[in-house]
């Protein structure tokens, strides 16, 4: 794995981990669903986009 996949991947833990920490922890008396689901979503997004930059060199 180089560098920066290995740095890539790093960053993609941290936001896993942000979507099961900040909800249990900063939201918890955020009483309306959409609040952690706009948060999963936003998480989602940045993962497929950083999937996108790691795996868009890998043909050649």
């Amino acid at each position: 794995m180089k560098s920066t996949e290995l740095k890539w991947a790093l960053v993609i833990l941290v936001i896993v981990l942000l979507g099961y920490i900040l909800p249990y922890t900063l939201f918890t008396n955020i009483a309306a669903w959409y609040g952690s689901f706009l948060l999963w979503t936003i998480l989602a997004i940045a993962i497929i986009g950083i999937n996108y930059l790691i795996t868009r060199k890998w043909g050649e």
